[in-house]
């Protein structure tokens, strides 16, 4: 097992296992799990997070853009940043072009889920990698290292932050059932660009495809409902994605890097139950119509660090209800509305011209 140590590649060599047993359990190192680590441990509770990856941030899964008051909460001077944007170019099927100012950042996700991990190791999070968690009985947690170890331990408090097919989520009874395939490459941009474009196209069911600039480069991919094709339609809808961008005189096709994942796109009704809580894309905290969840797992996340002590140093599980209220009191009516609008967007879809402008964020209809 490797100890995150740092907030570059280099990890470093640590113990097999630390001292004691974790009071709180984070399964996942992503901006959930880190940002629920960093707030457990800053509030004085012994804090553990395991991570069946190498390396944290890897493989990106991510548009990486995020919006710009993320970054003033994350701090740590931007190290992550590879350049700004100014808003969004939404287009639609006619050809239509529409701008919205939205500033924001294209980021090196994986660099940014390393700045967390640091962040967390700093406040006294111990982080193991390639270890995996199995749930056991009666709150036990095996965890399975890489090279053979294997022990038992016995949290307080339990964190699943481990994605959308979160194993701590079955281990509650809970499958998130509403979640989008997407599929994305890097490609070179043949001139720089200071928007991000979402591209509206009948074929792309429920979803959209996407170009995010990075300096040379850009992120383009799509996301779209499952059952229209199956995941065998990803690659060629994906590659007539990148024709069209080809042809606008936009990028090269020369695509690399391909990355494949789900996202859920609509929130969990419960997230707490007894002494164990989830957050970020475990509990479905990205809204429905964009698929953004990075800053709402990192709020979520830090919710879930802070209430996840205070259960443990107060000795009652009730104390979690504090999670339950506080990020759906945050985050709770905007991803209603974002999982209102997809369902209606779905509905008709055959008619997505005419009624995009109150399903998209782009558009003022949206939020009437």
């Amino acid at each position: 097992m490797v100890l995150a140590g740092t907030v570059t590649h280099n990890e470093e060599r640590g113990p097999a296992r630390p001292p004691g047993d974790p009071q709180v359990l984070v399964v996942g190192a992503g901006p959930a799990g880190c940002s629920a680590a960093r707030a457990a441990a800053e509030a004085g509770v012994r804090v553990l997070v395991v991570e069946r990856k190498a390396v944290v941030g890897e493989p990106v899964r991510c548009g990486e853009y995020v919006p710009a008051p993320l970054l003033r909460e994350v701090g740590r001077g931007g190290a992550f940043v590879v350049q700004p944007v100014k808003g969004m170019r939404t287009i639609l099927p006619s050809g239509e072009v529409h701008t919205l100012r939205a500033p924001g950042f294209i980021i090196r996700r994986r660099r940014f889920d390393q700045v967390l991990a640091a962040g967390a190791r700093d406040a006294g999070a111990h982080i193991l990698l390639s270890t995996r968690a199995v749930m056991g009985e009666e709150g036990s947690v095996r965890l399975l290292g890489a090279s053979g170890e294997e022990w038992t331990v016995k949290p307080r408090v339990l964190i699943g932050a481990d994605g959308p097919h979160s194993s701590v989520g079955r281990r509650l009874g809970i499958r998130n059932r509403n979640l989008l395939a997407a599929v994305q490459v890097r490609v070179p941009l043949v001139r720089p660009m200071d928007h991000t474009e979402v591209h509206f196209l009948p074929e792309i069911f429920g979803g959209y495809g996407w170009l995010f600039p990075r300096g040379g480069q850009a992120n383009v991919g799509l996301g779209m409902a499952p059952g229209h094709g199956g995941p065998h339609a990803l690659r060629p809808l994906l590659g007539s994605l990148l024709g069209r961008l080809a042809g606008e005189g936009k990028i090269r096709n020369t695509p690399r890097s391909l990355t494949a994942g789900w996202i859920p796109v609509r929130p969990l009704e419960r997230t707490v139950r007894g002494w164990t809580l989830l957050a970020g894309d475990a509990a479905g905290q990205t809204h429905s119509i964009t698929g953004a969840g990075v800053a709402q797992a990192v709020e979520c996340g830090r919710m879930a660090g802070k209430w996840a002590a205070r259960a443990v140093l107060e000795d009652r599980a009730s104390a979690l209800a504090g999670y339950e209220s506080g990020w759906r009191d945050l985050f709770g009516e905007t991803l209603e509305r974002a999982w209102e609008k997809r369902k209606h967007l779905e509905a008709r879809w055959d008619r997505l011209e005419e009624v995009i402008r109150s399903c998209w964020v782009g558009f003022r209809e949206y939020y009437a």
